[in-house]
């Protein structure tokens, strides 16, 4: 082959989202296939082209995505009542505002992937902390209206994270070749969701001691230099081929601007009738209609996307028994740490009286008990394998809840209070990546990017949907009673919803293991009659 041929060869190789170039050539004698050289110096991930210092500030960056997520939950959870007593809002009205953020977030992610797909990753993150940053603004500036804008920037702000949280996992997703660094990398990722959480609510205490609005102002301040430092720190993974060389009228059909509007109103209205009933009650006639809305506009989104969009945003060739059974464990789990996070929280100040600032220090053994939850999912997913993590994941889940659930009022903080905190964050930070690596197997080299925008998809939406269930329980439980005993009753009725669920998610990971089990057997069975014959 002269140079010029192999020049050509080389310029139009496919190269993964890893970076790894997977053309080869026929070997000139024996006719087995060999790398082809010039192709060899392009199967290194962009990681390893970065200095320490650079990866480090890199990683840091793009982690900020979970890490900023999950602050933006905290510093709202820890001064709720806060902000409730300045709008003079009722307790029914609470959940939504940390409801209407995870519902957001859960629902504009899959577009927000498509759109990295299209404009490419950095761009969108960039944008994304962008976004939170100018809502974060306003959420502060909101003090001098009403709570109408409070609650209108704090759903709006949820955009922000479902911008940034999949064009950050695609990043990392393609610039680090598969093995045991990328795994680690993902656990970092995780565990920077209780690590955020804690230091959000620390800040939010910290301001409250001054004025509340400055929780938000200087979130914003953050954001701003997060979005300057990934100018310079984060890599700009090459595009899509397929989207990259389109004209701009190409790119926008490839959106799939009519599917995402029809799935996203879909999942907001059915989100919103959930969180809406246990407020004005389910007696309301316009929760009935908007609930049954949404349920027809799903088959019209099956619709577009199964016949209409040449570009679908979920691909229903990736969603395959695997992938069905991983999203149903997250929904499960995730939808019972929402529950979780949100009562005992209401547990700590409503029923023992903690200030914002207490409270945060009550629940900060999460933050270190998530991020070795995190390194020894990292070191043991590889051996192990992801199915029986996310088992534990689910069971740790359900443990964590049923010692919060049953701790009386008045007991010792270091007994089930404690240890609830303690076993948590292992369910969060083990399924996240656990989950990620199963889709990341079961899919398609070309749906990569789906897969890790399902699950945070499923993650947020699930927090919000389970707090909408459990709001339920919790109204139809206490009948509008505010006395102490009714309140803790209305607490233990929603965390026995939350242990439902975690448990059924349970059932499903053992299933989900058991058929895993089964199906290695066989092909190793399969492998050795093979052995055999030949």
């Amino acid at each position: 082959m002269d140079t010029a041929s192999s020049d050509s060869s080389s310029r139009s190789a496919p190269i993964s989202p890893t970076g790894v170039c997977n053309r080869y050539r026929d070997g000139a004698a024996d006719g087995e296939k060999t790398a082809d050289p010039l192709e060899l110096t392009r199967t290194t991930s962009i990681a390893e082209t970065l200095s320490l210092p650079r990866e480090i500030l890199f990683i840091s960056v793009v982690c900020s995505a979970q890490f900023l997520t999950q602050a933006g939950v905290g510093n709202t959870q820890a001064i709720v009542h806060v902000i409730g007593d300045h709008y003079s809002l009722s307790t029914g009205e609470l959940p939504w505002l940390i409801a209407g953020y995870s519902l957001t977030v859960g629902t504009f992610i899959l577009i927000s992937g498509r759109f990295g797909d299209v404009f490419g990753y950095k761009r969108m993150l960039l944008i994304g902390f962008s976004w939170m940053a100018v809502w974060s603004l306003v959420l502060g500036l909101s003090v001098y209206s009403n709570h109408v804008l409070f609650t209108f920037a704090r759903v709006l702000q949820g955009i922000g994270p479902a911008i940034m949280l999949p064009n950050g996992l695609a990043i990392l997703g393609a610039t680090y070749a598969p093995g045991k660094r990328k795994a680690m990398v993902f656990s970092i990722f995780g565990a920077c969701a209780p690590v955020g959480g804690v230091i959000g609510s620390a800040f939010a205490g910290l301001f409250d001691l001054g004025w509340w609005p400055w929780t938000y102002w200087a979130f914003a301040i953050y954001l701003v230099l997060i979005t300057v430092l990934g100018v310079f720190a984060v890599p700009d993974p090459p595009k899509k081929p397929e989207f990259s060389d389109k004209p701009m009228k190409e790119k926008i059909r490839d959106l799939d601007l009519l599917g995402a509007v029809t799935g996203v109103t879909a999942l907001i209205l059915f989100n919103f009738a959930w969180n809406q009933a246990p407020l004005v009650g389910w007696q309301k006639a316009y929760v009935y209609v908007i609930l049954i809305v949404s349920i027809l506009l799903i088959p019209a989104f099956f619709y577009i996307e199964l016949r209409v969009s040449p570009f679908p945003l979920i691909p229903f060739d990736a969603l395959t028994s695997d992938v069905a059974f991983v999203l149903a464990c997250v929904a499960c789990g995730w939808s019972c740490f929402g529950i979780w996070y949100y009562y005992t929280w209401q547990f700590a100040e409503v029923l023992r009286g903690a200030s914002p600032l207490l409270s945060t220090a009550m629940f900060s053994p999460v933050a270190p008990s998530g991020c070795i939850a995190a390194v020894v999912t990292g070191l043991v997913i590889g051996r192990i394998g992801p199915p029986p993590v996310m088992m534990i994941a689910l069971t740790c889940f359900t443990i964590g809840t049923v010692l919060i659930m049953t701790a009386p009022v008045d007991q010792n903080y270091w007994a089930q209070f404690f240890v609830s905190l303690i076993i948590t964050p292992w369910g969060m930070d083990m399924s996240f990546p656990a989950a990620t690596l199963i889709l990341s197997d079961a899919v398609k080299k070309e749906h990569q990017g789906i897969g890790a925008s399902l699950v945070n998809t499923v993650v947020n939406y699930s927090i919000a949907l389970g707090l909408g269930f459990a709001g339920t329980v919790e109204v139809y439980t206490t009948h509008g009673s505010e006395t102490r005993e009714d309140i803790l009753k209305g607490y233990r009725a929603a965390w026995y919803m939350a242990v439902g669920l975690s448990g059924m998610g349970m059932i499903i990971s053992a299933i989900y293991c058991m058929k895993i089990w089964v199906r290695d057997r066989m092909r190793s069975s399969k492998g050795g009659d093979e052995e055999v014959e030949a």
